[in-house]
């Protein structure tokens, strides 16, 4: 009988259901003792049973398409009884009435099961973290990671993702909003949003109903940028001031790589000695690119050192044995000195009240240096290592323009120690 889409049943002999439990127990025993007088059994309407080479008796479906012959594995004998395999024979015939290829559509319905079990918002979010993950910091998928259990599995972690509306969505980020936590609100609904996408490409959902979910976002202030000292004699001050501070050597100098090099405070504290080539006509720090903020970009960040600063380092060097961490934490309770330490120097012993803070220094070099030096804003935005999706500056990021920059570290150096550049 030909069915919609040129899909045949193939009948076997006359009739159906031919077959007793006990003739195919009687089939089974002879055939795995070598004394049977075929090599299959069959039911009718296709359905047979027959003896892999190993000896495992399966039970299978014939049917055509297009008039070729195809099977349909229906199951293992004894765990797929007489009974049973008859009904796979019956879900066979069904979709064949329905123009649909029986292996197919059991392919089709194993995926959607599976994606089933992985549709909660929490696996797909987890997932998506996974794939986060090789662009971004150590210190920012922690935190990403922190806010999503914190603020969003919570409540709508175990739904099905195609399940959650747009209203759901903006509960969430309201309630973050309202505690005061604007910002927090802002990027994790960037996340949401995230996640949701991941979701349509894989075919759970057709919508992203948490892109129209930012107008329940308050307005933003206008940001003005981090508060940072944009006045050299004040940065002088702030680094005398420093010197003199009650705090350790390896704060002290840790500060002091800070301000001279503009690099972030995290790649400072966990510098190693090995990073550093300080001899060379160039001296250079080399900060590979797993510990920078910016992950997915070609080589390591290299950073030029200015003299003030790599006589300093060098002196350092050989003051503590240049093995291992540039800065050791002085009570020995962490490999390195903690970044708690160097902003607990701003905030409670040198008093800024917010003004100035360890990376305000990056505010400060790429301010005075595009105001006040002879610099292009390519080698200052790479000296800094920022996000840029200009092409012009992608450009030259692989040539780093070195020379460049290491005429601008050593006019920051000569800055910062009142010389004349």
């Amino acid at each position: 009988m030909e069915t919609a889409g040129g899909i045949v049943e193939n009948r076997v002999g006359r009739g159906y259901d031919r077959l007793s439990d006990r003739a195919v127990k009687s089939f089974v025993a002879k055939a795995r003792a070598g004394t049977a007088t075929r090599g299959k059994l069959s039911d009718g309407g296709g359905l047979y049973l027959t003896l892999t080479p190993a000896g495992t008796a399966v039970w299978r479906v014939k049917y055509r398409i297009d008039g070729k012959e195809r099977g349909f594995a229906a199951g293992i004998y004894p765990a797929v009884s007489l009974a049973a395999a008859r009904e796979a024979r019956a879900e066979v015939k069904a979709h064949l009435r329905a123009g649909r290829d029986p292996v197919q559509s059991r392919v089709l319905e194993r995926h959607a099961a599976t994606l089933s079990s992985n549709s909660t918002f929490s696996s797909v979010a987890s997932s998506w973290l996974d794939k986060q993950k090789r662009g971004w910091s150590g210190i920012h998928y922690s935190k990403s990671e922190r806010a999503l259990k914190r603020d969003v599995l919570p409540i709508i972690g175990e739904l099905p993702i195609d399940q959650i509306t747009s209203a759901m969505v903006a509960n969430v980020v309201e309630k973050i909003a309202a505690r005061g936590a604007e910002e927090t609100a802002g990027r994790i609904l960037q996340h949401i949003t995230g996640i949701f996408r991941l979701a349509r490409s894989r075919g759970l959902i057709h919508e992203n109903v948490a892109i129209d979910v930012r107008e329940v976002l308050p307005k933003r202030k206008r940001r003005m940028g981090r508060p940072a000292l944009i006045v050299f004699d004040e940065l002088r001050d702030v680094l005398r001031r420093a010197d003199l501070a009650p705090v350790s050597p390896s704060v002290r100098l840790a500060n002091r790589l800070i301000a001279f090099s503009a690099q972030r405070i995290g790649n400072v504290v966990s510098a190693t000695w090995d990073q550093f080539d300080l001899e060379l006509t160039a001296p250079t720090w080399t900060i590979p690119r797993e510990q920078m903020k910016v992950r997915d970009r070609d080589g390591d960040h290299r950073v030029p050192l200015g003299p003030t600063i790599v006589a300093e380092l060098l002196a350092w060097r050989k003051a503590t044995g240049g093995k291992g961490v540039v800065f050791p934490s002085p009570s020995g309770k962490r490999p390195f000195v903690g970044r708690e330490a160097i902003e607990k120097l701003y905030s409670e012993v040198l008093e800024l009240d917010g003004r100035h803070s360890p990376h305000s220094w990056r505010t400060a070099f790429s301010t005075l240096s595009h105001e006040l030096g002879d610099f292009d804003r390519d080698v200052i935005e790479l000296a800094l290592d920022h996000v840029s999706d200009g092409k012009v500056i992608r450009a030259y990021n692989r040539a780093q323009r070195f020379d460049q920059r290491l005429r601008l570290a050593r006019w920051w150096d000569a800055q910062l120690c009142g010389q004349r550049s």
